[in-house]
């Protein structure tokens, strides 16, 4: 299989999830504002959406979408509990989390990085990440991770996610269980094996 990424964006998530599966990828480099591969071929050729991540399964099938890489991954090692089984309530509780990163937290993040967002709305938008991070720090109180104690493919999209603050100027110290979550989820090796392979550390 290989994983079309770009360093720290959100396809980190999907890389931390297949090496803490232990599944091995191919990893292909995208320069997401030229949508070329490293090799110089045009990206917009495998996804027309352009966008990071994507995976192609061993059949040469394509998919995209973050959420739903990271728990194809997860369910072809079932033994690493990343995703509860699929059916059960843990799954849907998992699924309720995905969807909540990517609209509330992912997206939120998206007008703080274009250069085409007016400068008087950037607050608004901080403001917004701030209150969803309010409530995820009331959510990870008393727990190691966002289902318990067991990490999942929703953790790995969090961390990747709540990692930009530093670039936009978010300050989550505030968010004391947000802070502790963060600190836990980098202290995991496979995930320093990610941001190392990213080159972010």
């Amino acid at each position: 299989m290989k994983l079309y990424y770009s360093p720290g964006a959100c396809s980190l998530s999907p890389h931390i999830t297949a090496l803490e599966a232990g599944i091995s990828l191919t990893l292909v480099k995208v320069d997401t504002k030229t949508k070329k591969l490293e090799d110089g071929s045009d990206f917009l050729a495998i996804n027309p959406k352009g966008q990071v991540p994507t995976l192609m399964l061993d059949d040469g099938e394509i998919v995209t979408e973050g959420p739903v890489i990271a728990q194809i991954l997860a369910d072809l090692a079932p033994a690493s509990n990343l995703a509860p089984g699929n059916g059960t309530k843990a799954r849907y509780k998992l699924q309720e989390w995905l969807n909540f990163i990517t609209s509330e937290i992912h997206k939120g993040y998206s007008p703080l990085f274009k250069p085409t967002t007016p400068e008087d709305y950037k607050p608004l938008a901080k403001a917004q990440l701030a209150d969803r991070y309010a409530f995820l720090n009331e959510k990870l109180a008393g727990k190691k991770y966002l289902l318990g104690d067991t990490f999942t493919v929703a953790d790995a999209y969090l961390f990747t996610v709540s990692n930009w603050a530093k670039y936009v100027g978010l300050d989550l110290s505030p968010y004391g269980n947000v802070a502790a979550f963060m600190a836990r989820v980098a202290e995991r090796p496979k995930v320093q094996q990610a941001l190392k392979a990213e080159g972010l550390v």
